[in-house]
């Protein structure tokens, strides 16, 4: 693991937050053109997530053949992506809004089409903004082999951060939205 994901000394092990989704419950898309978890993107992951225990999250991603790179194998890129998905999730279970700083992923065996990938994700620690996590990817169940596994920093923004950067276009849309309002107002409990 390189030191930039490496949690500093002082750093605290992550709390999680009173408001955040019940184990099991499924969090939903945070974004429906989402290419990861919305269900706008036709050749998208379309991956499903859920709170897991503490402050983890578990998910499930299908590899489709939108999804190959080599015949019949998942591409790299889509599995890095699924696992970045994941990582993500675990904003729901702080009650942040956090954005991958740093992603280095790991590939151990190869992903067949048709594979569901049974992803877990969790935060070891916490230090200011800075919010380090790890993921796996196993085939077969969440007991498989690990195919794929990841270790992150993420990077708590205010979504000033997306209003900000985003095409005008599609901050309007998301704004009109009241599905994307709800779900961005559910962590304007953090000052």
């Amino acid at each position: 693991m390189s030191t930039a994901l490496t949690p500093p000394a002082e750093a605290r092990p992550p709390v999680r937050h009173p408001d955040a989704p019940a184990p099991g419950e499924p969090l939903g898309a945070h974004y429906a053109y989402c290419f990861g978890c919305g269900g706008g993107q036709p050749h998208g992951l379309h991956l499903e997530a859920r709170a897991g225990e503490g402050v983890s999250v578990t998910a499930e991603f299908t590899v489709t053949t939108d999804h190959q790179g080599a015949p019949g194998l998942a591409h790299g890129g889509v599995l890095a992506t699924a696992l970045d998905e994941t990582l993500g999730a675990l904003g729901w279970m702080l009650r942040v809004i956090a954005v991958t700083g740093r992603l280095e992923t790991d590939f151990r065996l190869p992903v067949p089409v048709g594979t569901v990938l049974h992803l877990q994700a969790e935060v070891t620690a916490v230090h200011g903004r800075k919010i380090y996590s790890t993921a796996t990817g196993r085939i077969g169940g969440p007991e498989g082999p690990v195919a794929v596994r990841a270790d992150a920093l993420f990077v708590e923004v205010k979504v000033d951060h997306f209003i900000d950067n985003g095409r005008p276009e599609e901050i309007q849309a998301a704004m009109a939205d009241p599905d994307q309002v709800r779900r961005a107002r559910a962590f304007e409990v953090n000052p």
